[in-house]
Protein backbone atom coordinates (compact mmCIF):
# COMPACT_ATOMS: atom_id res chain seq x y z
CA UNK A 1 0.00 0.00 0.00
CA UNK A 2 0.87 3.68 -0.95
CA UNK A 3 1.69 5.29 2.58
CA UNK A 4 0.14 8.42 3.53
CA UNK A 5 1.12 11.48 5.45
CA UNK A 6 -1.70 10.46 8.25
CA UNK A 7 0.15 7.22 9.06
CA UNK A 8 3.51 8.88 10.21
CA UNK A 9 1.23 11.84 12.31
CA UNK A 10 0.07 9.24 13.86
CA UNK A 11 3.12 7.94 15.12
CA UNK A 12 3.82 11.11 16.46
CA UNK A 13 0.06 11.93 18.18
CA UNK A 14 -0.60 8.20 19.87
CA UNK A 15 2.93 7.64 21.31
CA UNK A 16 0.31 6.71 24.11
CA UNK A 17 0.28 3.22 22.88
CA UNK A 18 3.47 2.88 24.77
CA UNK A 19 2.60 4.04 28.38
CA UNK A 20 -1.15 2.90 29.30
CA UNK A 21 -1.98 3.30 32.59
CA UNK A 22 -2.45 0.55 34.45
CA UNK A 23 -4.77 -1.64 32.87
CA UNK A 24 -5.16 -5.36 30.96
CA UNK A 25 -1.76 -6.41 29.86
CA UNK A 26 0.00 -3.82 32.18
CA UNK A 27 3.41 -4.97 33.76
CA UNK A 28 4.81 -3.85 36.79
CA UNK A 29 7.94 -2.11 36.53
CA UNK A 30 10.91 -4.60 36.89
CA UNK A 31 13.03 -4.74 39.87
CA UNK A 32 16.00 -4.24 37.66
CA UNK A 33 14.98 -1.03 36.56
CA UNK A 34 16.23 1.01 39.62
CA UNK A 35 19.66 -0.92 39.31
CA UNK A 36 20.29 0.53 36.13
CA UNK A 37 22.27 3.33 36.40
CA UNK A 38 21.25 6.45 35.04
CA UNK A 39 17.47 4.85 34.15
CA UNK A 40 15.50 6.63 37.34
CA UNK A 41 16.35 10.01 35.83
CA UNK A 42 16.84 9.03 31.54
CA UNK A 43 18.92 6.28 29.95
CA UNK A 44 22.21 7.92 30.75
CA UNK A 45 24.68 4.88 31.27
CA UNK A 46 22.12 2.26 30.70
CA UNK A 47 23.48 -0.99 29.31
CA UNK A 48 21.08 -3.24 27.01
CA UNK A 49 21.83 -6.27 29.71
CA UNK A 50 20.58 -4.60 32.30
CA UNK A 51 17.83 -4.56 30.34
CA UNK A 52 17.20 -8.35 30.51
CA UNK A 53 18.63 -10.80 28.09
CA UNK A 54 16.57 -11.23 25.35
CA UNK A 55 16.19 -14.08 22.37
CA UNK A 56 17.09 -12.19 19.20
CA UNK A 57 13.90 -12.26 16.90
CA UNK A 58 16.02 -10.42 13.72
CA UNK A 59 19.10 -12.16 13.02
CA UNK A 60 19.48 -11.17 9.41
CA UNK A 61 18.61 -7.49 7.29
CA UNK A 62 15.35 -8.02 4.85
CA UNK A 63 16.37 -7.97 1.40
CA UNK A 64 14.52 -4.97 -0.68
CA UNK A 65 11.88 -2.30 0.72
CA UNK A 66 9.97 -3.39 3.77
CA UNK A 67 6.29 -4.47 3.45
CA UNK A 68 4.55 -1.35 4.68
CA UNK A 69 5.91 0.83 2.40
CA UNK A 70 5.21 -1.34 -0.81
CA UNK A 71 4.94 -0.40 -3.76
CA UNK A 72 7.37 2.48 -3.86
CA UNK A 73 7.59 5.39 -5.71
CA UNK A 74 9.23 5.84 -9.10
CA UNK A 75 11.16 8.45 -7.63
CA UNK A 76 13.34 5.87 -5.66
CA UNK A 77 16.97 6.84 -6.04
CA UNK A 78 19.10 3.97 -5.81
CA UNK A 79 22.96 4.31 -5.22
CA UNK A 80 25.03 1.41 -6.69
CA UNK A 81 27.38 -0.47 -5.13
CA UNK A 82 30.56 0.77 -7.77
CA UNK A 83 34.17 1.15 -5.99
CA UNK A 84 32.29 0.24 -2.44
CA UNK A 85 32.80 -2.45 0.26
CA UNK A 86 28.80 -2.91 1.10
CA UNK A 87 27.10 -5.61 2.51
CA UNK A 88 25.72 -7.18 5.98
CA UNK A 89 27.52 -7.52 8.85
CA UNK A 90 27.00 -8.67 12.48
CA UNK A 91 27.37 -6.19 15.71
CA UNK A 92 28.52 -7.62 18.65
CA UNK A 93 26.22 -6.07 21.69
CA UNK A 94 26.51 -6.44 25.21
CA UNK A 95 23.84 -9.22 25.14
CA UNK A 96 24.60 -10.95 21.69
CA UNK A 97 25.03 -10.09 18.31
CA UNK A 98 22.32 -7.63 15.81
CA UNK A 99 22.92 -7.38 12.19
CA UNK A 100 23.49 -4.08 10.49
CA UNK A 101 24.19 -2.97 7.03
CA UNK A 102 28.03 -0.96 6.25
CA UNK A 103 28.86 0.70 3.54
CA UNK A 104 32.44 2.47 2.68
CA UNK A 105 34.85 2.71 -0.03
CA UNK A 106 36.97 -0.37 -0.90
CA UNK A 107 40.11 1.95 -1.48
CA UNK A 108 41.48 3.71 1.53
CA UNK A 109 43.07 3.48 5.07
CA UNK A 110 40.50 4.71 7.74
CA UNK A 111 37.17 6.90 7.62
CA UNK A 112 35.41 9.08 9.55
CA UNK A 113 32.22 6.72 11.07
CA UNK A 114 28.67 8.08 10.63
CA UNK A 115 25.61 5.84 12.17
CA UNK A 116 22.27 5.94 10.53
CA UNK A 117 19.82 5.54 12.15
CA UNK A 118 16.45 4.05 11.06
CA UNK A 119 13.07 4.90 10.44
CA UNK A 120 9.82 2.60 11.78
CA UNK A 121 10.84 0.58 8.95
CA UNK A 122 13.85 -0.78 10.17
CA UNK A 123 16.96 -0.90 8.04
CA UNK A 124 15.87 -1.71 5.03
CA UNK A 125 16.37 -0.44 1.28
CA UNK A 126 16.30 2.79 1.98
CA UNK A 127 18.56 2.93 4.81
CA UNK A 128 20.91 0.47 2.73
CA UNK A 129 20.92 3.22 0.38
CA UNK A 130 21.84 6.53 2.58
CA UNK A 131 24.57 4.34 3.82
CA UNK A 132 25.87 3.53 0.43
CA UNK A 133 25.69 7.71 -0.42
CA UNK A 134 27.75 8.19 2.63
CA UNK A 135 30.42 5.53 1.53
CA UNK A 136 30.35 7.43 -1.87
CA UNK A 137 31.84 10.89 -0.32
CA UNK A 138 34.35 9.05 2.00
CA UNK A 139 32.81 7.64 4.73
CA UNK A 140 32.11 4.29 6.47
CA UNK A 141 28.25 4.23 7.23
CA UNK A 142 27.01 1.51 9.87
CA UNK A 143 23.12 1.09 10.39
CA UNK A 144 22.41 -1.31 12.98
CA UNK A 145 19.06 -2.84 13.31
CA UNK A 146 18.13 -1.78 16.24
CA UNK A 147 14.57 -3.32 16.60
CA UNK A 148 16.64 -7.23 16.50
CA UNK A 149 14.85 -7.94 19.86
CA UNK A 150 11.95 -7.17 20.03
CA UNK A 151 10.15 -7.56 16.28
CA UNK A 152 10.71 -7.91 12.49
CA UNK A 153 9.08 -5.00 11.16
CA UNK A 154 9.93 -6.04 7.57
CA UNK A 155 7.44 -8.00 7.10
CA UNK A 156 4.85 -6.22 8.85
CA UNK A 157 2.29 -4.53 6.26
CA UNK A 158 0.24 -2.52 9.12
CA UNK A 159 1.66 0.43 10.20
CA UNK A 160 -0.34 0.58 13.54
CA UNK A 161 0.63 -2.92 14.46
CA UNK A 162 4.66 -1.87 13.54
CA UNK A 163 4.34 1.13 15.82
CA UNK A 164 2.49 -0.78 19.11
CA UNK A 165 3.91 -4.47 18.53
CA UNK A 166 7.50 -3.36 18.11
CA UNK A 167 8.81 0.25 18.09
CA UNK A 168 6.97 1.52 21.61
CA UNK A 169 8.52 -1.40 23.21
CA UNK A 170 11.94 -0.98 22.05
CA UNK A 171 14.19 0.65 25.08
CA UNK A 172 15.97 4.18 24.98
CA UNK A 173 18.81 2.55 26.89
CA UNK A 174 19.11 -0.20 24.70
CA UNK A 175 19.21 1.77 21.45
CA UNK A 176 22.20 4.14 23.06
CA UNK A 177 24.10 0.81 23.77
CA UNK A 178 23.49 -0.68 20.79
CA UNK A 179 24.99 2.67 18.53
CA UNK A 180 27.47 2.46 21.10
CA UNK A 181 28.30 -0.97 19.92
CA UNK A 182 27.62 -0.22 16.67
CA UNK A 183 30.68 2.70 17.09
CA UNK A 184 33.29 0.59 18.58
CA UNK A 185 32.66 -2.66 16.13
CA UNK A 186 33.91 0.34 13.69
CA UNK A 187 36.30 1.05 15.07
CA UNK A 188 37.82 -2.24 15.80
CA UNK A 189 37.06 -3.28 12.53
CA UNK A 190 40.64 -1.22 11.55
CA UNK A 191 38.74 1.36 8.94
CA UNK A 192 36.94 3.44 10.53
CA UNK A 193 37.77 6.22 13.08
CA UNK A 194 35.88 6.62 15.81
CA UNK A 195 37.53 10.03 16.48
CA UNK A 196 35.84 11.39 14.02
CA UNK A 197 31.97 10.00 14.74
CA UNK A 198 29.20 11.77 13.29
CA UNK A 199 25.47 10.42 13.17
CA UNK A 200 21.97 11.08 11.54
CA UNK A 201 18.69 9.34 11.53
CA UNK A 202 14.87 9.87 10.10
CA UNK A 203 11.73 10.20 11.71
CA UNK A 204 11.97 7.65 14.72
CA UNK A 205 16.08 7.91 13.89
CA UNK A 206 15.80 11.65 14.11
CA UNK A 207 14.71 11.84 17.50
CA UNK A 208 17.35 9.15 18.28
CA UNK A 209 20.14 11.57 17.20
CA UNK A 210 19.48 14.06 19.42
CA UNK A 211 19.18 11.73 22.92
CA UNK A 212 22.45 10.28 21.20
CA UNK A 213 23.96 13.71 21.20
CA UNK A 214 23.61 13.80 25.33
CA UNK A 215 24.16 10.06 25.72
CA UNK A 216 27.78 10.00 23.73
CA UNK A 217 30.68 11.96 24.75
CA UNK A 218 32.37 10.34 21.47
CA UNK A 219 30.14 11.52 18.99
CA UNK A 220 31.38 14.65 17.34
CA UNK A 221 28.01 15.93 15.23
CA UNK A 222 24.55 14.74 14.32
CA UNK A 223 22.12 15.85 11.80
CA UNK A 224 18.18 14.96 12.96
CA UNK A 225 15.94 14.47 10.11
CA UNK A 226 11.87 15.49 11.27
CA UNK A 227 12.75 13.26 14.66
CA UNK A 228 9.87 14.10 17.53
CA UNK A 229 11.19 16.49 20.02
CA UNK A 230 8.29 16.00 22.76
CA UNK A 231 5.56 14.16 23.57
CA UNK A 232 4.62 11.29 26.40
CA UNK A 233 7.36 9.37 28.00
CA UNK A 234 7.42 6.12 29.32
CA UNK A 235 9.23 3.64 31.26
CA UNK A 236 11.07 2.62 28.02
CA UNK A 237 11.53 6.19 26.56
CA UNK A 238 11.99 8.47 29.64
CA UNK A 239 12.96 11.26 27.98
CA UNK A 240 12.19 13.53 24.75
CA UNK A 241 14.67 15.51 23.09
CA UNK A 242 13.42 18.61 24.69
CA UNK A 243 14.56 16.75 27.95
CA UNK A 244 18.29 16.87 26.98
CA UNK A 245 18.96 20.01 25.17
CA UNK A 246 20.99 21.64 27.88
CA UNK A 247 23.27 18.55 28.19
CA UNK A 248 23.94 17.50 24.37
CA UNK A 249 28.25 16.78 23.93
CA UNK A 250 27.56 17.17 20.58
CA UNK A 251 25.89 19.70 18.07
CA UNK A 252 23.01 18.60 16.41
CA UNK A 253 21.50 19.93 13.02
CA UNK A 254 17.41 19.76 13.15
CA UNK A 255 16.52 19.40 9.86
CA UNK A 256 12.00 19.63 9.62
CA UNK A 257 9.36 20.24 7.49
CA UNK A 258 7.01 23.53 7.86
CA UNK A 259 3.91 20.51 6.74
CA UNK A 260 4.62 17.91 8.96
CA UNK A 261 1.10 17.09 10.45
CA UNK A 262 3.19 15.20 13.75
CA UNK A 263 5.99 17.56 14.88
CA UNK A 264 4.28 20.98 15.23
CA UNK A 265 5.65 24.09 14.75
CA UNK A 266 5.45 25.51 18.33
CA UNK A 267 7.59 22.29 19.29
CA UNK A 268 10.27 23.37 16.99
CA UNK A 269 10.03 26.64 18.81
CA UNK A 270 10.13 25.57 21.59
CA UNK A 271 13.23 23.47 21.08
CA UNK A 272 15.44 26.01 19.87
CA UNK A 273 14.41 28.15 22.63
CA UNK A 274 16.16 25.55 25.19
CA UNK A 275 19.14 25.16 22.47
CA UNK A 276 19.60 29.21 22.54
CA UNK A 277 18.92 28.62 26.78
CA UNK A 278 21.27 26.67 27.18
CA UNK A 279 23.78 28.39 25.11
CA UNK A 280 23.97 25.28 22.41
CA UNK A 281 25.01 25.51 18.98
CA UNK A 282 22.70 23.28 17.73
CA UNK A 283 20.42 24.57 14.88
CA UNK A 284 17.07 23.20 13.59
CA UNK A 285 15.75 24.36 9.60
CA UNK A 286 12.52 24.19 8.73
CA UNK A 287 11.60 23.87 5.27
CA UNK A 288 7.82 25.60 4.50
CA UNK A 289 6.59 23.44 1.88
CA UNK A 290 8.03 19.84 3.13
CA UNK A 291 5.65 17.93 5.29
CA UNK A 292 7.12 14.55 7.22
CA UNK A 293 9.83 12.04 5.79
CA UNK A 294 10.59 14.78 2.74
CA UNK A 295 13.90 13.01 2.66
CA UNK A 296 12.13 9.42 1.29
CA UNK A 297 12.60 9.62 -1.97
CA UNK A 298 10.27 6.05 -2.21
CA UNK A 299 7.54 7.66 -0.56
CA UNK A 300 4.91 10.24 -1.78
CA UNK A 301 6.31 12.34 0.96
CA UNK A 302 9.39 13.16 -0.80
CA UNK A 303 10.34 17.22 -1.05
CA UNK A 304 13.65 16.73 -3.89
CA UNK A 305 14.32 20.63 -2.76
CA UNK A 306 14.73 19.89 0.16
CA UNK A 307 15.89 16.70 0.64
CA UNK A 308 18.76 18.31 -1.33
CA UNK A 309 19.04 20.81 0.51
CA UNK A 310 18.97 19.00 3.71
CA UNK A 311 21.85 16.61 2.54
CA UNK A 312 24.03 20.14 1.30
CA UNK A 313 23.67 21.47 4.99
CA UNK A 314 24.55 17.72 6.36
CA UNK A 315 28.22 17.93 4.60
CA UNK A 316 29.56 21.30 6.22
CA UNK A 317 28.09 20.70 9.32
CA UNK A 318 30.23 16.99 9.82
CA UNK A 319 33.17 19.16 9.00
CA UNK A 320 32.51 22.25 10.63
CA UNK A 321 32.30 19.49 14.04
CA UNK A 322 35.40 17.21 12.82
CA UNK A 323 33.82 14.44 11.44
CA UNK A 324 35.43 14.93 8.48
Amino acid sequence: MLISEGHFSWYSRHQYLARKPRCRGYRARPASYDRIPGMQHGFEGASATALGRREFIVTKLTAGFALAVLPVSANTITTDTAGLDAGEVSIPTSDGQIPAYRAMPKSGTTFPVVLVVQEIFGVHEHIKDICRRFAKIGYIAVAPELYARQGDVSKMSNIQDIISKVVSKVPDAQVMSDLDAAADWAGKSGKGDVGRLGITGFCWGGRIVWLYAAHSSKLKAGVAWYGRLMGPKSELQPLHPIDVAGSLKAPVLGLYGGKDQGIPLDTIEQMRAALKAAGNPSEIIVYPEAGHGFNADYRPSYNKEAAEDGWRRLQPWFKKYGVV
